[in-house]
């Protein structure tokens, strides 16, 4: 199981503080939200800020864009520092070819999907991407309840990367994470758990880190 610590949740006043204090903890990526005020009714930061904290870390940067549009910003990102970049399927009408650009300039491709959106939308592309991240509440706010329904998704996804020899994705679960849903998330069949509350809440982030891991 890897855990990447949702930064939208840190403390913007000692963001460089927050990541070592998480990667000492033991975190495997650092999860950094992208975020346009259209696609989710919020913003967040951006590729400048990215571009700061890529010398504060060694850990992978998993760049989640909740932007309508998202190819507009693929270069500006990858320049920013991103190892993983992941698109909502809701997000462009032209999914497949934002897939192929993100390969193309040498990240690894997630792919998501909204609470409302069948995975049933990624199987075209299941055979293309490195990452499906399944959103257990709808996205834009953290602090959020999980959504039990995305359960469902999680081993859907598990069962077809089982069955199908082309698919290599990782299965991330992001949004309303904590040591009860990320156990439930662990035995549907997910890789990576994205939190962000309930470990920058904790005064023991690394503790945090090790209970999401069942420890």
């Amino acid at each position: 199981m890897k855990i990447a610590p949702s930064m939208l949740s840190a403390d913007f006043n000692r963001l460089a503080e927050d990541i070592r204090i998480v990667e000492e903890g033991g975190a495997d990526y650092l999860h950094l939200d992208l975020m346009d005020g259209q696609f989710v009714p919020n913003i967040s930061y951006g590729p400048m800020i990215y571009a700061g904290l890529r010398s504060q870390s060694q850990l992978v940067f998993d760049c989640h864009m909740m932007v309508t549009e998202p190819e507009r910003y693929f270069e500006m990102v990858v320049k920013a520092g991103a190892d993983i970049i992941t698109i909502h399927v809701e997000s462009t009408l032209h999914i497949h070819s934002a897939i192929q650009k993100i390969k193309e300039l040498g990240c690894k491709a997630g792919l998501a999907v909204n609470p409302g959106t069948s995975v049933d939308t990624m199987i075209p592309l299941l055979d293309m991407i490195d990452l499906a991240l399944v959103m257990s509440v709808n996205p834009g706010f953290g602090g959020q309840k999980f959504i039990h329904s995305s359960l469902d998704k999680i081993k859907q996804l598990a069962d077809w990367r089982q069955t199908n020899s082309s698919y290599h994705y990782e299965i991330e679960v992001d949004g309303g994470v904590n040591e009860e849903t990320g156990q439930l998330c662990l035995e549907a069949g997910a890789d990576v758990l994205v939190a962000g509350s309930y470990i920058f809440k904790q005064a023991d982030r690394k503790a945090a880190i090790a209970s999401l891991r069942g420890k």
